[in-house]
């Protein structure tokens, strides 16, 4: 073979070697989407949204596939999978897909916690959680199943709002699987007033709606979402950006009013006394 031969055989070679790591790289980054969004002057500043790889990794939690699937009391929407807060009949809906050991998720709800929470009130918006445990499978461990199912068992009391802010307030750092001790689940629900009954610790430790809670997963890693926490209004994503313009305060309290314009509140409540709930007072963030 002459050295020209040689020559192009070599630059063939690299060439191929150069798509594969390019198709590596593009690979790597449709698994992994890192978005940034800084969220005015409440320090929002860098929140990471964490997509769902690992989808095949067993989640744990001390159910199997063979547990029968309980969903929690007042579901709603498609598969019975949404959470629903706020007034049925409100004129927007907030769908949020979120992860309890979801760093970014616990910057979006501490820092836009108090707005959804007006606007819930005031009949303009209602909320549908859906929960999502890609930390789990991402990071190891099942404080993310165990969170939820904790969650759900709140919702079975009427105290799911109070219950999820709770332990948004109280996430470790995500390294730390503190979230998988149901012991320590049952010892935040002591800041909700009226949760933490017998009921409810039984929920807790027999994982009452783990079949339930990796169902939602399922459905969260079919639904082709980039990551948690996923946030739409009225089915638009508007996390982090909603066309050009970044999630903030003032921005999420004006879409949501444009949104709304020429609509009526939201009158029509939950009928159970308990539907709704509050966080005790003095029960800081630990």
């Amino acid at each position: 073979m002459s050295e020209n031969q040689e020559r192009k055989r070599g630059a063939r070679e690299r060439l191929q070697q150069e798509r594969a790591r390019e198709k590596a790289r593009e690979k790597r980054r449709r698994t992994l989407i890192v978005a940034s969004a800084v969220v005015g002057v409440l320090g929002l500043a860098a929140v990471a949204g964490l997509v769902a790889a690992n989808s095949g990794k067993d989640e744990g939690g001390g159910t199997t596939d063979a547990s029968p699937l309980l969903a929690p009391s007042g579901v709603q929407g498609e598969e019975q999978l949404a959470i629903p807060v706020g007034a049925a009949d409100a004129p927007s809906t907030l769908t949020v897909w979120e992860d309890f050991r979801c760093p970014a998720c616990a910057q979006f709800e501490n820092a836009l916690r108090d707005t959804i929470h007006e606007l819930e009130k005031a009949g303009q918006i209602k909320i549908d959680y859906h929960l999502a445990t890609i930390i789990d499978g991402n990071m190891g461990g099942s404080g993310s199943l165990r969170a939820a199912n904790a969650a759900a068992c709140a919702q079975d009391a009427g105290k799911f709002a109070p219950y999820h802010d709770v332990l948004y307030m109280n996430q470790p750092p995500e390294p730390d699987d503190a979230f998988a001790d149901n012991g320590k689940l049952i010892e935040l629900a002591g800041k909700v007033e009226g949760l933490d009954t017998p009921a409810f610790r039984s929920c807790v430790e027999e994982g009452k709606h783990d079949a339930w809670v990796k169902k939602s997963n399922e459905a969260f890693q079919a639904g082709g979402f980039s990551g948690t926490p996923t946030v739409l209004l009225n089915g638009e994503s508007i996390f982090p950006t909603k066309g050009k313009e970044q999630i903030s305060v003032a921005n999420f309290k004006k879409w949501v009013k444009e949104a709304n314009e020429g609509k009526p509140p939201g009158t029509e409540r939950p009928a159970s006394p308990t539907g709704g709930g509050s966080a005790s007072p003095g029960a800081p963030a630990s």
